[in-house]
């Protein structure tokens, strides 16, 4: 039987840079008197505060839920109010080499934006992610720019060439992810298994990103059983079919 259930946080749970809305937090706090769950994304930890926490019923059972910020190279979990675990952080030297090989990539795919919202290259601490838009580009011209990655996956060529001590990967609506190499949702993946004790093999990991260069995609490789989703609506799906199978019977007239 599955133990732990792992989420992507944008396209998954909700729309880029959106809060999860009523249903989403529903289904989410019946799902943890159930299971433990994690969520583990690209966001920083204001984030998940602003888009899941805060969005929680108050009777929500914290203590099974695990946060994950910046694809798993920080750890959150909650022991009386939120306490960070680890963070993997880059030193001045990393993030300076990483954010000037963003720069030129950008530069020499033409990719400037005529129009920017919030900042292109975010320091998230632990991971420097370049957002093609803007951190706050509205939700419609962030998926119009590139909905099949081909944008982002000319990006990573370059990158993988100027930077391999790093990871690169996509995710979100425009974004691009950098984090030390080995330090991605794998890792996040092997920490949940350490700090709570549950196998890998009784996780489920669920997301929008599981194919290669997703920055979903390291959980698959971790040999967690991974569902593909769409969009969060899907993921409202397959988390009450979860809980169906897990529950005792207290959520078995479902939802509306």
């Amino acid at each position: 039987m599955k133990k732990l259930i792992a989420f992507d946080l944008d396209g998954t749970l909700a729309e880029s840079k959106s809060a999860i809305d009523k249903e989403m937090a529903t289904r989410l706090a019946a799902l943890l008197t159930v299971a433990k769950v994690a969520v583990i994304s690209g966001g920083d930890w204001p984030q998940f505060e602003k888009q899941v926490l805060a969005n929680l019923p108050k009777d929500a059972n914290l203590q099974n839920l695990s946060i994950l910020p910046t694809c798993g190279t920080k750890f959150y979990q909650y022991q009386s109010e939120w306490k960070q675990l680890y963070a993997e952080n880059f030193t001045p030297e990393e993030k300076n080499k990483i954010i000037t090989a963003l720069d030129k990539a950008v530069d020499t795919l033409g990719f400037k934006p005529k129009k920017v919202w919030g900042e292109l290259i975010e320091d998230r601490g632990s991971q420097v992610t370049y957002s093609a838009l803007g951190q706050q580009a509205p939700l419609e011209e962030k998926k119009n720019w590139d909905p099949d990655f081909v944008k982002r996956n000319k990006i990573k060529e370059i990158l993988d060439k100027e930077i391999p001590e790093f990871a690169i990967n996509m995710g979100g609506a425009t974004s691009v992810d950098v984090t030390k190499k080995g330090i991605d949702k794998a890792y996040g993946m092997r920490k949940l298994r350490d700090i709570l004790g549950i196998a890998i093999s009784d996780m489920i990991f669920i997301g929008d990103a599981l194919f290669p260069g997703g920055n979903d995609y390291p959980a698959r490789e971790a040999g967690a059983f991974s569902v593909r989703v769409s969009d969060p609506n899907e993921t409202k799906r397959v988390v009450e079919g979860i809980i169906g199978s897990l529950d005792n019977g207290h959520f078995g007239q479902g939802f509306d």
